[in-house]
């Protein structure tokens, strides 16, 4: 169930700007798979419970964590080869598994009602996948702007990206809404100086101004009351 914390704020809705995996498409289950299978081959211990501290953090981040279980050290160079490897398992079950029809319940009214509302609408994610998802998916051309992990230099739970994105907009970080699953996303939209809307793992976490289980629960004016 939708809950709000009766937050409000200067100016008004005028960009949302969404997280990517988790948000509008899940491939949750292939980032698990690309880095159990690499952990797999180099004899590193690796479960689900590791994977969830991998959520809105980028890969060599990611791989660090996981490499906390290694039983040796490994280079700087051997980290880029295995960053790289995990990426190509990742992008083999992009290419044959992700379609329009793992869009999530609820994103494209909610999409339609920004679109309608006369609100832009952005993604910014941390992925370098992101252009490949969203061809996938068939929403290449349906967002005003993207921001994602090519384009910048911190990942969540720095706030970069959601302030590049922003400005690819054209729109104050104080009349942005961030829609985000990870709690590194949520810390990254507060630390941006924007409201955040947190959904699915992230519902709940104090710090976003409202939270729901999906975005098919969440009332459009709900949002648009944040601002007022």
């Amino acid at each position: 169930m939708e809950q709000g914390m009766g937050m409000t704020g200067e100016g008004k809705l005028r960009a949302v700007i969404f997280d990517l995996d988790g948000v509008i498409v899940s491939t949750d289950e292939f980032h698990y798979r690309a880095w159990q299978k690499l952990a797999d081959e180099e004899g590193i211990y690796f479960d689900r419970t590791i994977n969830e501290r991998l959520r809105g953090v980028s890969r060599m981040e990611s791989l660090a964590i996981l490499l906390e279980s290694a039983v040796r050290d490994y280079t700087e160079g051997e980290k880029l080869v295995l960053a790289a490897r995990k990426n190509g398992y990742y992008r083999q079950f992009l290419d044959t598994a992700v379609s329009s029809a793992d869009i999530l319940p609820g994103v494209m009214p909610f999409l339609e009602a920004c679109k309608a509302a006369g609100i832009k609408i952005a993604v910014g994610s941390s992925s370098r996948n992101s252009p490949t998802i969203l061809e996938r998916i068939g929403l290449t051309d349906y967002f005003d702007a993207t921001a994602d992990g090519n384009d910048i230099a911190n990942s969540k739970p720095h706030p970069e990206v959601f302030l590049l994105a922003a400005e690819r907009l054209g729109v104050p970080p104080g009349e942005c809404m961030v829609v985000e699953d990870a709690e590194a996303g949520v810390a990254a939209a507060v630390a941006a100086g924007m409201k955040c809307l947190a959904v699915g793992s992230a519902a709940g976490d104090p710090r976003a101004a409202l939270s729901a289980a999906s975005l098919e629960t969440v009332r459009w004016q709900r949002c648009q009351g944040l601002f007022e």
